[in-house]
């Protein structure tokens, strides 16, 4: 097997291949039709082909040229920003949509390394009143806008 030589461009090719196999695989199950009266599996397989075909492109591509290798993963942001999303799924009923979307921006913002506490209060309340536009006032959603202390 030839040396790897560029690892973002060989794993990025695998991952395109591997996507193109799902689709065909998914799309086999369909009828395919004719490119003038096209089946429900006929765009799947046809993506999935485009997919396998660019995947095999990009993979060649690692093989040959030269880049840089893949740096280790950051696991603290994915963690925070999924921690985030959790604790305001625990306490928007609660706390109700305003204070919980200021909380939820506040804490995921906390996971950049340029976190900035005043920017991030700021965005929150942006977004908050935004979010109780869109979802409250807009789609009237039954959620509370702040909390009930009765």
């Amino acid at each position: 097997m030839a040396p790897i030589r560029n690892p973002k461009d060989f794993w990025a090719g695998l991952l395109f291949v591997g996507l193109g196999i799902f689709a065909l695989i998914l799309g086999s199950n369909y009828t395919l039709g004719t490119a003038a009266r096209m089946g429900p599996g006929y765009f799947p397989r046809i993506l999935g082909l485009l997919l396998i075909l660019l995947g095999a492109i990009i993979v060649l591509n690692g093989l040959r040229g030269r880049g840089e290798g893949i740096p280790p993963y950051k696991w603290r942001p994915l963690l925070v920003v999924l921690g985030s999303v959790v604790l305001f799924g625990f306490i928007v009923a609660k706390l109700g949509v305003a204070i919980s979307t200021v909380i939820l921006i506040v804490t995921a913002s906390a996971a950049s390394h340029e976190f900035r506490p005043r920017e991030a209060v700021m965005s929150g309340v942006l977004l908050a009143a935004l979010a109780v536009g869109v979802f409250i006032v807009g789609l009237s959603l039954q959620l509370p806008i702040w909390p009930d202390f009765s």
